[in-house]
């Protein structure tokens, strides 16, 4: 199946470097019609402070699709106000008078100590990456709601899983996307509207290691963000058929991401100390999956039960 965008609109926030920049070049590829949105601001992990560029960075991606006989226009306003996202929408609306697709791929990154992680490192973790995807998402929802369905792409990260070094706020900020993707996979199946979530596993920072494997050249090709941006479109396309499922990417691989429910341990009469003797059965192998619009649990806690 060519997987073709021809005549669908794509919003892609972040879009004017690394994986961003990748997901708009391929679906401008594809035919799609693209809204290039970036802030433009200096790139850091820590403090937020880093130099900007010279020039918005969306406006060189835009050149560089329109130069390949592509259609696409840009957009420098934060995901991190309602307005702001507001206005993302509507410029696809101006230009092109659809939106099919959004990629919430923008965000800031803090790294620091939980212990010493700083106030406003948290509020800019929040207003991005959570805020940011709902003040993109809900006014485009609206018009996929009203036309036919739609497609949203959200962004996680490995860090929600944990086992980064100052990384715990980044990772409950990026598990709430993961939250949050499931909630709007359920919302939106009744009117075609499809949300997944990718982890994506890249080098988007040139002369960093990647965990204990120190930098090279040979890991910026092995983890290269263009090998991420397939999965991106095929969970963009309308033929894709997922909805509220997690994947990781990155290296030319893709895993899916299962939350599973254990049978458990029922007994109305369970003291702090039958559960710890049976803790083994709490948390036994047998299980099953828990996705975005089912769950034994209720089954479970309610077996037995005779109104």
């Amino acid at each position: 199946m060519n997987m073709s965008f021809e005549g669908r609109v794509v919003v892609v926030t972040g879009a004017g470097r690394n994986l961003g920049r990748e997901y708009a070049l391929e679906f401008a590829a594809r035919g799609a019609s693209v809204v290039v949105n970036d802030l433009g601001v200096g790139l850091s992990d820590s403090d937020g402070l880093a130099t900007a560029p010279a020039t918005n960075p969306a406006d060189d991606v835009v050149r560089e699709i329109v130069e390949a006989g592509g259609e696409a226009v840009a957009n420098h306003d934060s995901i991190a106000s309602v307005e702001g996202g507001r206005s993302i929408v509507r410029t696809a609306l101006d230009a092109f008078g659809r939106v099919d697709v959004v990629v919430n791929n923008a965000g800031q990154v803090r790294m620091a100590p939980f212990e010493d992680f700083p106030e406003e490192s948290i509020d800019a973790l929040i207003d991005t990456q959570l805020r940011g995807t709902l003040n993109v998402s809900r006014p485009a929802w609206k018009w996929m709601k009203d036309n036919g369905g739609g497609r949203i792409v959200n962004v996680s990260s490995g860090a929600a899983f944990g086992g980064v070094p100052n990384g715990s706020v980044y990772a409950m900020a990026k598990m709430g996307v993961i939250g949050l993707t499931r909630g709007m996979a359920s919302e939106g199946a009744p009117y075609g509207i499809h949300v997944n979530v990718v982890v994506p596993y890249a080098k988007t920072r040139p002369g960093t290691s990647f965990g204990p494997i120190p930098w090279s050249e040979e890991l910026g090709r092995w983890l290269s963000p263009h090998l991420v941006a397939p999965l991106v479109v095929c969970l963009a396309h309308q033929e894709c058929s997922l909805n509220g499922e997690t994947i990781s990417v990155g290296g030319g691989w893709a895993g899916g991401v299962r939350i599973e429910l254990s049978d458990g341990y029922t007994n109305r009469e369970a003291t702090a100390e039958d559960l710890v003797a049976n803790m083994a059965t709490v948390m036994s192998e047998a299980r099953s999956p828990l996705t975005a619009t089912s769950s034994k649990a209720v089954r479970h806690l309610m077996a037995g039960f005779r109104p």
